[in-house]
């Protein structure tokens, strides 16, 4: 089966945009597999299976609020998430408040007990008070996600940012000599590429084992100094001077792995412009890997580690992570559902 479409529910991001109109394949393999083709580049851009597609409906849509009609606009996706999770807040703050009034532990209530309430509102009392400090702050940094009211800077590195670190200008001779790209050609890359680092230019060779830098002249490997980095990058930032310069050889609280895997080594330069930018270089191909500034940071503890517990000691000892998320989670669900039960029983009254 083949249908010709602009979007749907497994294709409605932009990503998708510069290759629409696509191609839809229903295919006949046990898994069920739906395979989109852009019409454009004859590429797959797209797969999902059966099994997939019911997970998503069950977590990734709703989580997100992932349903087409929304989601294929980004700022009315943005506003919805905004405005739906905003007063939650709220609600999950009072909430959390009147539990922590209702709870007495020096003089408890009748027969010792800490809370006033049975059945179903003593669950969400109970639940309340172990689960809803977490289900307030994930719904909270869930709201931060979509950067409300612009609260939080977007970190930027300009074109003209770039070009200061590459130190190159128009008209300036590479002076890589065919000696050195037969050179590197001996190891069989995919490919080989020039870049310009501080003003120097650089040989990068792609193989099986990865990127290789090697001198322009000779072809010869030739990694290049990390004081040669600190300097390309100073060129950046022509006001502001450089206060710390690390190499990290392992991951921490600002350079870890999660949902994309990170390099290592990595150079880490800080300045002293007003923003305290940082720039993490990846000494294996001269690359700016990543740029970090104040505002950044601050939304890596009230996003990052609020939503995703994403503490690099707890990834490096899985399954920590996941044990925490899933207790955490679970006294989460607790409120949830006592919640909508009460709820559900008190509209059912209110209307009898």
């Amino acid at each position: 089966l083949a249908e010709t479409l602009d979007y749907d529910q497994w294709t409605v991001t932009r990503r998708f945009d510069p290759y629409r109109p696509l191609y839809k394949f229903a295919l006949d393999d046990e898994a069920g597999t739906i395979v989109y083709v852009s019409s454009k580049t004859g590429e797959i851009v797209q797969n999902a299976t059966r099994s997939e597609r019911f997970w998503n409906w069950l977590g990734a849509v709703p989580h997100w609020i992932y349903f087409s009609p929304i989601r294929k606009d980004g700022e009315v996706w943005r506003q919805a998430v905004m405005w739906l999770s905003g007063p939650l807040v709220i609600g999950a703050v009072t909430g959390l408040w009147i539990g922590i009034l209702r709870l007495r532990i020096r003089r408890p209530y009748a027969r010792g007990r800490m809370t006033p309430y049975r059945g179903w509102m003593k669950w969400h009392h109970i639940g309340g008070l172990v689960g809803g400090l977490f289900l307030t702050t994930w719904i909270a940094s869930g709201w931060l996600s979509v950067n409300p009211f612009a609260l939080f800077a977007r970190t930027t590195f300009s074109d003209v940012q770039r070009v200061a670190y590459a130190g190159w200008s128009e008209g300036k001779p590479y002076g890589v000599s065919p000696a050195a790209i037969e050179q590197a050609g001996h190891a069989a890359p995919s490919e080989i590429s020039f870049l310009w680092i501080g003003g120097e230019v650089r040989l990068l060779a792609y193989g099986k084992d990865g990127p290789v830098m090697a001198d322009p002249q000779s072809g010869l490997p030739a990694q290049i100094a990390d004081a040669a980095l600190i300097a390309a990058a100073e060129g950046a930032y022509p006001a502001a001077s450089v206060v710390a310069a690390a190499r990290l050889t392992s991951e921490d609280l600002y350079w870890y792995s999660h949902h994309h895997k990170r390099a290592l080594p990595i150079l880490r330069v800080q300045f002293d412009d007003p923003e305290a930018t940082w720039l993490f270089l990846d000494p294996a191909t001269g690359a700016i890997a990543a740029v970090s500034d104040r505002s950044a940071r601050i939304y890596r503890w009230l996003f990052n580690f609020l939503h995703d517990y994403d503490l690099p000691v707890l990834l490096r000892n899985q399954p920590a992570r996941d044990i925490v998320v899933w207790l955490l989670s679970i006294a989460g669900l607790v409120v949830s559902v006592s919640g909508v039960v009460i709820g559900w029983r008190t509209l059912r009254r209110q209307t009898s």
